[in-house]
């Protein structure tokens, strides 16, 4: 899979519009991810925000999410990251 376009995506979580810069690879799978769980993307990447507990950047939380559930099964429960 290619993917090395890096672009802005403009979400809403929790009612706060905000922005998430990832390469297409990841947002592919970010979708996919969201499909399999039956739920919306922006649901999912408020709960990637709220799973985390150490200080981190919102695109690099997805990204973690993404490599987790792509190295751990894909029908794994969301990770805490």
């Amino acid at each position: 899979m290619t993917g090395g376009h890096i672009r802005k995506h403009s979400v809403s979580i929790r009612g706060h519009r905000t922005s998430v810069t990832l390469e297409d690879a990841f947002m592919v799978t970010l979708r996919q991810m969201a499909d399999q769980r039956g739920m919306a993307v922006a649901a999912l990447i408020a709960e990637i925000d709220s799973a985390h507990t150490t200080p981190i950047n919102l695109s690099s939380a997805i990204r973690l999410a993404v490599l987790d559930w792509a190295l751990h099964g894909r029908g794994a429960s969301s990770p805490d990251t």
